[in-house]
């Protein structure tokens, strides 16, 4: 067992704690519009490596990024009328676009479990905002051991995860309690993986209204 995690309020001082400690390699758990997660800096050698071990995770699961703003998806990933339309519609918020990497981006292949697709989404809270902000696209999985119930509350990751993390950044409870809904715009027509907070009735609605465009 490892030591355990310090905890600080989620707030500017907490946000500019979680950045210096991601820059530096650590693992963070922060509050998202959805639930926890964790997170490290994409260029953190064996990062990605760590977040599979704390999670207990196969790693034949891609893990998503979580970016600060549109600008930073361009950078990594092919943007198609129906992401752009999806995005416009549900941004930031509860929504994973599955997209074609850009293969500039030079992104992990751990990350992308060896495919030629990244997730992104932009949450609807300041705190992974904040901290994309800083220290680029943060590959992000919810903060929990995989197959458990999802984290809504800093206290849950504190007695699930607590000693295998290097800060949590405690923001209270998060206004959703299911993750964020997951669409594949890499296959055609697009699939919804997974119904999150955003059921698939709606995300059909915008898939429609870009196809009679």
């Amino acid at each position: 067992m490892g030591r355990p995690s310090r905890v600080v309020p989620d707030g500017p001082a907490g946000r500019a704690e979680a950045i210096e400690v991601l820059r530096a390699g650590g693992v963070v758990a922060l509050p998202t519009d959805t639930v926890y997660g964790i997170a490290v800096a994409i260029g953190t050698p064996g990062g990605i490596e760590r977040m599979f071990h704390v999670k207990q995770r196969p790693p034949d699961k891609a893990i998503a990024l979580l970016v600060a703003d549109v600008a930073q998806v361009s950078q990594i990933a092919a943007v198609s009328p129906a992401a752009e339309s999806l995005a416009a519609a549900f941004w930031p918020g509860p929504l994973t676009l599955v997209l074609p990497a850009l293969d500039a981006a030079g992104l992990p292949v751990l990350l992308r479990a060896d495919r030629q697709t990244i997730g992104l989404r932009l949450p609807d809270h300041p705190a992974p905002r904040a901290l994309a902000a800083a220290v680029g696209p943060l590959p992000t999985t919810s903060a929990n051991r995989s197959g458990q119930p999802d984290a809504t509350d800093a206290a849950t990751v504190v007695a699930t995860l607590g000693d295998e993390l290097d800060l949590i950044l405690d923001g209270g409870p998060t206004a959703g309690a299911r993750p964020s809904t997951v669409v594949d715009l890499t296959t055609d027509p697009p699939s919804v993986l997974r119904v999150g907070e955003i059921d698939e009735a709606r995300i059909r609605a915008v898939l429609d209204a870009v196809a009679l465009h």
